[in-house]
C-alpha cells in the first residue's frame, strides 16, 4: 500500500531552519499503531496525517502524534497540513480561510501577509502551578527560584507549563537534565533587550517516548498559549514575534498577533522540502 508523503518546513526564516513536519496525506487504510509506529521512526518530534473531514464545516481533518503520543492539537502540524492541503487543492489557493477539524476540535487558518496563521485555541488548563510543580520545573531546568519572574500553566493540548525569566539570554543559557522521572512539557520565555526582529526568545522543552528531555526546534502551541497570557498580564502589548531554536542550530520566527476581538492568531512561513511516496507499511 502506497500514501503520498510531504516534508515540510515550518517557522523558519529560510530554507531548512525551521521545525521538519512530515505530513501524510490519504491516510485513510493506517490505524492508529501504524500512525504511532510511523511518527518514532521518522523521530521528527510529530507527524500529521490528513484525512477527509467529518465535520460540515472543515475542509480537512488531520490526526497528530508526537512520538509518543496522539495529541489533539499543535502549531505547527496545523500549518505544515494546511501548507500540504492547499498546495493538493490548487483550485482553492487563494482560499482566504481554512477549517481544520482536530482533536481539539475545529482550528480556523488564514493567510496573513503571504503567511498561514491559525486561531489559538482555548486553553483547556491555566492557572499557576503548585509550588511542588514549579520547584519540579526549576530542576529540570537547572535555575533559582530567584530567576523566575512568574509561571502558569499555558496548556492547549499539549501539556505545557509556562516559565517566565528574565531576559532571552537567561533563556539561551539554560542547560536541562536530560531525563525526569515523569513527564515534562516546559516552555521557557524572555524578553529581548537590543533592537532586532523578535521581541521574546523561547525554548520548548519534552520528554519522549524513550523518556529522555528534548527540545523542540519551533513550537507553535507553545507560542500561542504564551502569547495568550502575554497579551492577559500586560507583558506584551502589541503584536510581536518570537524567535526559537537558536540552541539547536535554526532560525525560527513566530508571528503573534491579537485582532480587534482578541483573538491571537500564530503564523509562520511553510515550505515544502520532499514529496514522495510512502511505502510498505
Amino acid at each position: 500500500m502506497t500514501f503520498a508523503i510531504h516534508m515540510v518546513d515550518v517557522f523558519g526564516t529560510g530554507a531548512l531552519s525551521g521545525n521538519p513536519l512530515a505530513v501524510v496525506t490519504g491516510a485513510d487504510a493506517l490505524g492508529t499503531h501504524d500512525m504511532q509506529r510511523l511518527t518514532q521512526w521518522l523521530n521528527l518530534s510529530e507527524t500529521a496525517f490528513v484525512f477527509a473531514p467529518t465535520h460540515p464545516e472543515a475542509d480537512y481533518r488531520v490526526r497528530i502524534f508526537s512520538l509518543d503520543r496522539e495529541m489533539p492539537f499543535a502549531g505547527h502540524p496545523t500549518l505544515g497540513s494546511c501548507h500540504v492541503w492547499l498546495a493538493t487543492h490548487s483550485r482553492l489557493e487563494d482560499k482566504a480561510t481554512i477549517v481544520q477539524e482536530c482533536g481539539a476540535g475545529l482550528v480556523q487558518i488564514r493567510r496573513d501577509q503571504g503567511r498561514l496563521a491559525f486561531a489559538a485555541p482555548p486553553l483547556i488548563r491555566s492557572g499557576p502551578p503548585t509550588p511542588a510543580e514549579l520547584d519540579e520545573a526549576r530542576q529540570v531546568l537547572g535555575i533559582e527560584a530567584s530567576d523566575i519572574l512568574d509561571a502558569a500553566w499555558i496548556d492547549n493540548g499539549p501539556g505545557w507549563l509556562g516559565i517566565r525569566l528574565m531576559s532571552a539570554e537567561k533563556v539561551l543559557s539554560l542547560e536541562p537534565v536530560t531525563r525526569w522521572h515523569s513527564r515534562v512539557d516546559i516552555g521557557v520565555i524572555g524578553p529581548h533587550t537590543h533592537v532586532g526582529d523578535a521581541g521574546f526568545e523561547v525554548r520548548a522543552f519534552f520528554t519522549d517516548h524513550l523518556g529522555a528531555i528534548v527540545e523542540d526546534p519551533v513550537t507553535g502551541s507553545l507560542n500561542a498559549s504564551f502569547a495568550q497570557w502575554l497579551f492577559a498580564t500586560g507583558i506584551a502589548h502589541g503584536d510581536y514575534i518570537a524567535a526559537q531554536g537558536r540552541c539547536l542550530g535554526r532560525q525560527g520566527r513566530i508571528y503573534l498577533v491579537r485582532d480587534e476581538v482578541n483573538q491571537v492568531w500564530v503564523g509562520g512561513e511553510t515550505r515544502t522540502h520532499i514529496e514522495g511516496a510512502l511505502r510498505g507499511l
